[in-house]
C-alpha cells in the first residue's frame, strides 16, 4: 500500500468515526447555490465561502472553466436539485495561464511524464512515448484570471439550458490574501433576468 493511500484511508476511518446525522443529510443543497470553481489545492470553497456540508454544489476543473461537463453538473445542480444561485470564481497565480494548448500538447506528443518549468518555460524530462490524443482537446488555457471569469461566465449565461432567472457572480480568489474579488463586468453579464 503506498504512503499516499494509506494516510487517505487512515483520515478516512477518523472521519467515519465522528460521522453522526452527516447521515440525514438531505440530497440538494441545503442553501440552494453552486460554486464553479477551479481544483487547484490552495482553494478551499467550504473555507472561503463558509459552508458546510451539504450546503452547497461545488463543482471543479482544471482554471475552474464552463467545460460542457461543468455546465452540465449546474443544470443538473438546478434542475434537480434546486440551486437558484451560481459563482464562477477562478483565483490569481493559476496554472492555466502558465501554458497554452499549443505547449501541453507538445508536451503530451513527448512523453507522458510530468514535465517541469524552469526560467526558459515547460520543458518534458520524460522518457517516452508520448501520444498525440492531446491534440485533440481544447485544454482551456487562459491569459489571466478575470477575461477567464467574464467569458466563463457570458458563456453560462447564454447557454440554452441555462435559465436567464438565476443570477451568475464571477469573482476571482486572491490566493496571497484568501478574499474574494468580484469581477464586475462579469457579474453585469451574468445578472439575472426575469
Amino acid at each position: 500500500m503506498s504512503k499516499i493511500l494509506s494516510e487517505v484511508l487512515d483520515a478516512n476511518a477518523v472521519y467515519a468515526e465522528s460521522f453522526g446525522d452527516k447521515a440525514n443529510l438531505a440530497l440538494p443543497p441545503a442553501r440552494q447555490f453552486a460554486i464553479l470553481t477551479c481544483m487547484d489545492a490552495r482553494l478551499d470553497p467550504a473555507k472561503y465561502a463558509g459552508l458546510s456540508e451539504g450546503d452547497a454544489h461545488v463543482i471543479r476543473n482544471a482554471g475552474g472553466r464552463a467545460s460542457d461537463d461543468a455546465i452540465r453538473s449546474l443544470v443538473i445542480s438546478h434542475k434537480l436539485l434546486g440551486t437558484q444561485e451560481w459563482f464562477v470564481i477562478h483565483h490569481t497565480d493559476c496554472g492555466m495561464a502558465l501554458f497554452t494548448d499549443d505547449i501541453i500538447r507538445g508536451l503530451l506528443r513527448k512523453s507522458l511524464d510530468t514535465a517541469e518549468i524552469g526560467a526558459e518555460g515547460w520543458k518534458d524530462v520524460g522518457h517516452g512515448p508520448g501520444a498525440t490524443e492531446g491534440d485533440f482537446i481544447d485544454w482551456l488555457t487562459f491569459p489571466d484570471e478575470t477575461s477567464s471569469v467574464i467569458v466563463d461566465v457570458a458563456r453560462v449565461r447564454n447557454h440554452p439550458l441555462v435559465p436567464s432567472y438565476i443570477p451568475i457572480h464571477g469573482y476571482v480568489y486572491d490566493v496571497k490574501s484568501g478574499r474574494l474579488i468580484e469581477v464586475p463586468e462579469a457579474t453585469k453579464i451574468g445578472a439575472a433576468s426575469p
